[in-house]
């Protein structure tokens, strides 16, 4: 007999961040991360895991207390399924609960989680296969002043980097010279990308664009809208990445026939969770675009879902991932993947491979049986 759902908890989690704040675009910042664990218990007695973590409320259409408030919401409707029959659990979430992708994206991962252990499997197994060893990482620089962020690369390459994500959409002057001061601090094989976080307007991103032309850069989500991006896309030799705009299949066809993209960034919780963004990963892959695998942010749990993704998707197609659990001062789960000098590799037991810390997780604020 198939396993089935019996309960469903939350628990809530800060995460402060080790270089004490993260800054991007139109003067947003984050100092502590608010993140929500679920358990999600079988009758076999098998439970699984899952995290989600938006960057803050103004970044995506996400914000911490809705994930808590959309779990409630979701989790009468999943007792008494089948977690290990992911398509019929998706669904059921989506009739439940119309939109709030990230809502559903940590139950999605628990049910992962439950599928690898019943079948001995770790997820990189069940998501396609293992590649390699370990996969190398970015580093996202946060928003400062120029000669901040160009002194930052040094360090960053110290500890195993070698591509480098600079947190722009401020001022254009400004940019451009963020941009500048630290491509003069690159070697010969390190990868320089703006991310701009949707911070620019049309003209702002034209402008940026046109004043790096001599300069090796790709171009991260440079506006809000598809449309503007599309726009700076087509004014622009320079490789092209969206992130935000992103959310769905229908937006990566859009964009692949439009030509609008050379790599997707690809966030876990921003699609819903590891079913429908190894569905994305799959076309992309077959398609010819590459992509960055990880998520908005996230703690152990996170890193560990991320890791699965990256570690089972083709090399010559991964262009980076990250390791969240790195950013922040505290470990929620023991077995999550460790950074090693800018690479990472998935678990190979059973599920995510991780087992959570209950002396910091506590009791859960959300129990549904």
């Amino acid at each position: 007999m198939p396993p089935k759902i019996t309960k469903v908890e939350a628990f809530k989690v800060d995460l402060p961040l080790r270089e004490g704040v993260y800054k991007w675009s139109r003067g947003n910042s984050v100092k502590v991360f608010d993140s929500t664990v679920v358990a999600v218990h079988t009758d076999a007695g098998v439970t699984g895991y899952g995290e989600v973590c938006p960057l803050g409320p103004a970044y995506l259409a996400a914000y911490a207390n809705g994930v808590r408030t959309g779990i409630a919401e979701l989790a009468p409707s999943l007792i008494g399924l089948d977690p290990t029959a992911l398509s019929v659990v998706n669904d059921c979430m989506d009739d439940s609960l119309r939109g709030h992708p990230y809502v559903k994206s940590a139950l999605d991962i628990a049910c992962w989680d439950i599928l690898g252990k019943v079948s001995n499997l770790p997820l990189a197994a069940l998501l396609g296969g293992r590649y390699g060893v370990s996969f190398p990482l970015y580093r996202a620089i946060s928003q400062e002043s120029p000669e901040e962020m160009a002194a930052k690369v040094s360090a960053y390459r110290a500890e195993g980097y070698t591509k480098f994500q600079l947190k722009v959409g401020g001022a254009p002057d400004t940019d451009i010279c963020r941009i500048t001061k630290v491509a003069e601090r690159l070697q010969t094989g390190d990868v320089l990308v703006a991310d701009a976080n949707a911070g620019w307007s049309q003209h702002q991103a034209m402008r940026v664009a046109d004043a790096l032309r001599d300069i090796d850069v790709y171009i991260e989500q440079p506006c809000i809208s598809y449309r503007e991006c599309l726009a700076v896309r087509r004014n622009t030799h320079k490789p092209f990445i969206l992130d935000e705009v992103v959310d769905s299949m229908t937006m990566v066809v859009e964009g692949i026939a439009d030509q609008a993209m050379d790599v997707v960034n690809l966030k876990i919780s921003k699609v819903g969770g590891l079913t429908k963004a190894r569905k994305i990963r799959d076309l992309c892959v077959s398609l010819g675009i590459a992509l960055t695998i990880e998520d908005s942010w996230g703690g152990d749990i996170v890193t560990a879902a991320i890791a699965h993704l990256a570690h089972s998707t083709t090399p010559g197609y991964l262009f980076s991932s990250t390791d969240f659990n790195s950013y922040v001062t505290v470990s929620i789960a023991d077995g999550a993947p460790q950074r090693n000098h800018g690479w990472l590799a998935a678990s190979e037991l059973p599920g995510l491979g991780i087992e959570p810390r209950w002396d910091v997780l506590g009791h859960p604020v959300l129990s549904i049986s």
